[in-house]
């Protein structure tokens, strides 16, 4: 494992943007590269610690999840190695395994939302309505409970430090358009039923996570992004699920907890970490990893 990364710096490319992980370069007109660093986020802040080899678990998922669901829906990997744009060895060595090369795609203004348990804000949203999302769901259901259906729930795309907001399927067919709306649902659903039970053969229940699409000159739906990793998802062990209570978990859910125990108000700057906190969560990420990349 290459040493923790807060902040990436490459000399030859010029830089897009930072995200609240991912830092993006330009790499001539058609391509990006992607690099997770091992920032993370809580409640929509960056917390001030890195998670070592958290960018990299994040890049060799995302890798793992794109070929195997390939033959679901194109994505947007380049077949360019990350080496042939990034030559200088010390640029190498501080990437590690946390870079991607890809094509530049148009990405949808959505991100598109997959919930398999009743947990996070849909438990919040049933509580008080009845429904996630707009979706009437049946009554008596308990926390962490396995729902019917999967249910997509779409939700607009933040800016960092503002939230993402639920939106009912109607509201996206507004923002994509009707053909375009129902292909990323259909593909969203597709995608996680079958990686939810390549998860489960492996001891871990995807609970809930987040896809994100784009379109190429031709207007072909892509899958982009990070797919399926402890930052876009809610993964449960499954020997250790009981529903009525918050199961324990291999993403970031566990250090939201121990901010939950905090008098922070959830506003910039993001309190310090404790170094047990912050190796445990490494500690899960790879769990978390080696488990579902395991033949």
């Amino acid at each position: 494992m290459s040493a923790a990364l807060y902040q990436s710096s490459l000399s030859h490319l010029p830089l897009l943007s930072r995200g609240k992980v991912r830092d993006l370069y330009a790499v001539g007109d058609d391509h990006l590269l992607v690099v997770a660093s091992d920032r993370l986020s809580a409640f929509d802040v960056v917390l001030p610690q890195p998670i070592p080899g958290k960018g990299e678990v994040l890049t060799r998922l995302s890798r793992f999840w794109f070929a195997r669901t390939q033959g679901l829906i194109p994505n947007h990997l380049s077949e360019v190695p990350v080496e042939a744009v990034v030559t200088d060895p010390d640029e190498l060595a501080q990437l590690g395994e946390r870079a991607m090369l890809v094509r530049r795609l148009r990405p949808l203004p959505v991100e598109a939302i997959v919930r398999g348990y009743l947990i996070g804000s849909g438990w919040k949203d049933y509580q008080r309505e009845g429904a996630v999302c707009g979706i009437r769901l049946p009554e008596g259901l308990r926390l962490a409970d396995r729902l019917p259906e999967p249910l997509f729930t779409p939700s607009t795309k933040a800016e960092i430090g503002d939230h993402d907001e639920n939106i009912d399927f109607a509201r996206m067919v507004s923002a994509l358009g009707q053909e375009l709306a129902e292909q990323v649902r259909d593909a969203s659903l597709a995608i996680y039923r079958e990686c939810a039970a390549h998860a489960l053969e492996r001891g871990i229940i995807i609970a809930d996570t987040k896809f994100e699409f784009g379109l190429d000159a031709e207007g072909r739906l892509h899958l982009i992004d990070e797919v399926l990793t402890p930052d876009s998802s809610r993964f449960w062990p499954a020997d250790q699920y009981q529903p009525g209570v918050s199961p324990p978990s291999f993403d970031k859910q566990f250090v939201r907890d121990y901010l939950e125990g905090l008098n922070w108000d959830k506003t910039p700057p993001g309190p310090e970490l404790p170094q047990a906190i912050v190796d445990r969560t490494a500690a899960k990420y790879h769990e978390a990893e080696q488990r579902l990349t395991r033949a």
